[in-house]
């Protein structure tokens, strides 16, 4: 299973400074009013973050942490660094740190999607189960958060691990009733339903995953799995072979050729 994680920032906007203008005579040669020391700092971490969330989609994680502390320098109060550091800290192991600043981001921006889905994410990844579902309530109040469906299916995967299967079967639907093309939402309702022997629904709703025409090696898997369920041999087969000749190295290959070597 896997979590999406979305980080909303913007990228490469020009950092806001003194403006002169001679657009008529009576300004002619006058300079507009500075910004304030506080706006400069705020554009300052802003523009540090940006170019800390470039290291690090480049993989130069050092960077990255670099830009970002710098940023944290000029503006603590700047929310989407503390997320951007928290990934970071997340991706070099160092989660005490990482849940520090994801838990600001939080606090600075309360009521906002992504900081609440992030935190849960997180908490959902290091055991904390029941906690994070309130994160992800959380999320989907914010009426602006663009894509309150990632945060309902994260949800279900952490209610899966906490094996509350009824609650992942809502969190799953009503992702699905948000957003008919998030496709993990409609791959893990078709596994939720196979591991409740419900194989012609989950038959179903692999079917409309398959329609977005983005297979996976766990989706072929599901599919061979769900088929061999149901006593269709053809189509257990068919799965098996565009598993084996797509995804010849995944695991579900290998699990795949072990179960009929036996």
């Amino acid at each position: 299973m896997r979590f999406e994680r979305v980080v909303f920032i913007s990228l490469w906007l020009p950092l806001a400074g003194c403006v002169t203008t001679h657009s008529d005579s009576s300004s002619l040669g006058k300079s507009m009013p500075q910004t304030s020391a506080a706006t400069q700092a705020s554009d300052a971490a802003r523009i540090h973050t940006e170019l800390a969330q470039r290291y690090m989609q480049s993989g130069d994680l050092e960077t990255a942490l670099e830009k970002v502390t710098k940023a944290l320098q000029f503006d603590p109060r700047y929310a989407p660094a503390h997320t951007v550091i928290a990934v970071i800290y997340e991706r070099i192991n160092k989660l005490p740190e990482a849940e520090e600043h994801y838990r600001k981001a939080v606090a600075l921006e309360p009521n906002k999607g992504a900081p609440n889905n992030n935190l849960g994410v997180f908490l959902c990844h290091t055991g904390k189960i029941v906690e994070a579902d309130q994160y992800f309530r959380k999320a989907i109040t914010d009426p602006f958060y663009q894509t309150p469906d990632v945060a309902l299916t994260n949800e279900g995967v952490c209610q899966l691990r906490n094996n509350d299967v009824a609650g992942a079967e809502k969190s799953f639907r009503d992702a699905i009733a948000r957003n008919p093309a998030n496709g993990e939402a409609l791959f893990q309702l078709a596994n939720t339903l196979y591991l409740n022997k419900d194989a012609f629904r989950a038959r179903a709703f692999l079917q409309r995953f398959e329609g977005l025409g983005k297979p996976t090696a766990a989706s072929l898997k599901l599919g061979h799995d769900i088929e061999s369920l149901l006593g269709n041999k053809d189509g257990a087969l068919t799965y098996s072979k565009r598993l084996l000749s797509q995804f010849p190295d995944s695991e579900q290959a290998q699990a795949l050729n072990a179960t009929t070597r036996q």
